[in-house]
């Protein structure tokens, strides 16, 4: 093929006399051959048509946390009451009654899975709470990143990072019930 555009080229020329320019008029006036050629909506479709096929749908991202309320959690459609542990292969009821309760005995569950996560977020409830030093110190021994927030915050960055396809897992204590909107009465 090459050596036919060749030939063609210099049979063309021959006629006409050589030119040596930059600007020399290509030999053949196809727009297919031209690199200034740009590809219209007629093209792309005839030219151009993708086709995908899905040989194996993806496995779910993981665990989302739906809402939370005072007494738990719902997450993935399964109520869960009171503080749990959100990892990536289950949900399990956590043995913490508040953020004084979280020690290096109370997360050696995040510590020993396989595989093994990259991000632990603790939800401390209604407000953020301090977490002992030693404990968030023996997390970051093991190589697990530490997010400590209150829980609505916790709850809104698992489902980011669990979005985002990372190994995360998840602390929460329930949020206590608000009290900014009571009334009382004189």
């Amino acid at each position: 093929m090459a050596g036919s555009l060749c030939a063609r080229f210099l049979l063309q020329r021959s006629t006409q006399g050589f030119v040596f320019s930059s600007r020399a008029v290509p030999a053949l006036s196809s727009p297919f051959l031209c690199r200034a050629h740009r590809l219209g909506p007629s093209d792309d479709e005839m030219y151009q048509r993708t086709t995908v096929s899905v040989i194996q749908k993806e496995l779910g991202s993981g665990a989302l946390i739906h809402s939370y309320s005072p007494r738990g959690f719902n997450i993935d459609g399964n109520k869960v009451f009171g503080p749990c542990a959100v990892l990536p292969p289950a949900i399990l009821q956590w043995k913490v009654g508040s953020y004084k309760d979280i020690t290096e005995e109370s997360v050696s569950l995040f510590h020993m899975l396989e595989p093994k996560i990259e991000i632990l977020v603790l939800g401390t409830g209604s407000r953020l709470e301090r977490i002992n030093p030693s404990v968030l110190a023996l997390l970051r021994s093991k190589g697990i990143a530490v997010e400590v927030q209150d829980t609505p915050n916790a709850c809104a960055t698992f489902n980011f990072l669990t979005s985002e396809r990372r190994v995360a897992a998840a602390g929460l204590i329930p949020p206590s019930v608000s009290t900014a909107l009571e009334l009382t009465q004189e």
